[in-house]
């Protein structure tokens, strides 16, 4: 699964490159940071009212567009999808709530 990832994060570097009139994520990146969080903000909403509506179609559709929208702002921000992967890695085996006590230290 993590290769259509990093697939995608290939070409979302790619589109750094582009100009805004050739690419819509070109044109997120040339709009900048609150417009990417903007996006996420709004993917994130109607992911929410997708499972509100109990839609398992739409959830995933909606989801899709939420994972696209953060890759966007992990590319924008120099970062890859490895880097929320290893993260998560790191998390197996350490319980939810002793991970959150280690937060707030």
């Amino acid at each position: 699964m993590s290769e259509v990832l990093t697939e995608l994060a290939v070409i979302l570097e790619q589109r750094k490159q582009e100009s805004a009139e050739s690419s819509y994520v070109a044109s997120l990146y040339a709009k900048g940071l609150d417009t990417i969080l903007k996006k996420i903000g709004e993917e994130a909403t109607e992911t929410v009212i997708a499972a509100k509506d109990g839609n398992k179609e739409q959830i995933i559709y909606e989801t899709a567009d939420l994972w696209f929208h953060c890759m966007v702002l992990l590319a924008e921000q120099g970062l890859h999808p490895d880097d929320v992967l290893n993260e998560l890695q790191r998390r197996f085996g350490l319980s939810g709530l002793k991970e959150k006590a280690q937060r707030q230290k």
